[in-house]
């Protein structure tokens, strides 16, 4: 088993999995740093290979229908985890009713709780009582730390001496953490040193060294917050690329964002993520979504830098040649490159970094 920050881990994505309500499990099941990941809860897919079902992609961990039998399964296979990973990201961030039963069980059984979404279980006395008879712990990741603890914008970030890039997308739950992840891999699978910058939940509980979680922050201190983590990544890492992950999109009616990033994370250029199949912004019925070229056009008049290149999220798509066809057609609508590095890799997109890096 690799060496992770918090060790095994156990995630429940009941009823969310392959689904944008599951995107934290997700990007736990892709990639972390933080947990090693030993299992997923969703009675849906029960027995089948987690990466399978989300990539295509055997790679180990198993999807149990509940978490008594993921327990009784993982002892037998050494694999206790010490974590229960609370994997969903609902509309809002709200804790499904019937998702208490299973933490509290999680708890009895010794193990500790983390979870990213906007009910903040250590305000429930019952789980917390459970805790500490159990001796075990709960995280709320999305619990803002206290005022003395954040940080204001202060100007800093125009020392940051070194190539910035943002993931930003056109709507929500679209693959712009993911994309990101890969840049940044790429990048050192290249021989450079590049650190991502994380601006949700997902992130940090992948192990992003320097993040904060933009959704739930105090609004007079998220550029403060995005500043200092861009920062502090500057000077503790000296990297040649930081890599900033985005927060909804623009224009999306319930979750714009990226202006923030734009404005405190000061990018040299941006990478925007789209998905092509998509018509209406996610979750939102009759709330078309603006088309690639005014999209773009929003975000390099308000931030005054460039869009380099387009990221294919391939939902929808049910073959390879439908997703290059895909972006062959972004090529001619913006003129701006077009990949898929989740199917294809990061190689050309890499390609194109490192020429804006000569």
């Amino acid at each position: 088993m690799k060496e992770s920050i918090d060790g095994k881990a156990l995630v429940y994505c009941e009823g969310a999995f392959n689904t944008p309500n599951g995107k934290t499990a997700h990007g736990l099941v892709r990639f972390t740093e933080r947990y090693d990941i030993v299992g997923i809860l969703d009675t849906k897919y029960e027995g089948q290979d987690a990466g399978e079902v989300l990539d295509g992609k055997r790679n180990g961990i198993p999807i149990f229908k509940d978490i008594e039998v993921a327990r009784k399964s993982l002892e037998q296979l050494g694999n206790t985890p010490r974590t229960m990973v609370i994997g969903l990201a609902p509309d809002g961030g709200r804790l499904p009713f019937e998702a208490k039963a299973t933490i509290k069980k999680a708890l009895t059984y010794g193990w500790n709780v983390d979870s990213g979404l906007h009910d903040f279980l250590t305000n429930d006395k019952e789980l917390t009582q459970l805790a500490e008879t159990h001796q075990c712990t709960i995280r709320d990741v999305r619990k803002t730390p206290d005022r003395d603890k954040l940080h204001f914008f202060t100007g800093e970030i125009e020392k940051v001496d070194c190539l910035k890039l943002a993931v930003l997308g056109t709507d929500s739950a679209l693959g712009k953490r993911t994309t990101a992840w890969i840049i940044v891999h790429g990048l050192r699978k290249v021989g450079l040193k590049a650190q991502m910058i994380g601006t949700g939940q997902t992130a940090w509980m992948q192990g992003a060294k320097y993040s904060m979680v933009m959704d739930s922050c105090i609004n007079d201190f998220v550029s403060g917050e995005i500043e200092h983590a861009v920062v502090s990544a500057y000077k503790k890492e000296k990297p040649d690329v930081i890599v900033i992950e985005g927060q909804g999109s623009l224009m999306n009616p319930a979750y714009p964002g990226g202006f923030e990033i734009l404005a405190a994370g000061r990018p040299d250029y941006v990478i925007l993520q789209h998905a092509p199949k998509r018509v209406e912004y996610d979750g939102f019925p009759g709330y078309k979504l603006h088309s690639l070229n005014e999209q773009i056009h929003a975000i390099e008049t308000i931030s005054g830098k460039k869009v380099i290149a387009i990221t294919v999220n391939h939902e929808m798509m049910a073959t390879d040649t439908d997703i290059q066809e895909a972006c062959k057609n972004i090529v001619l609508e913006t003129k701006l490159p077009a990949f898929d590095v989740l199917a294809h890799g990061p190689e050309g997109l890499i390609q194109v970094i490192r020429e804006i890096l000569q």
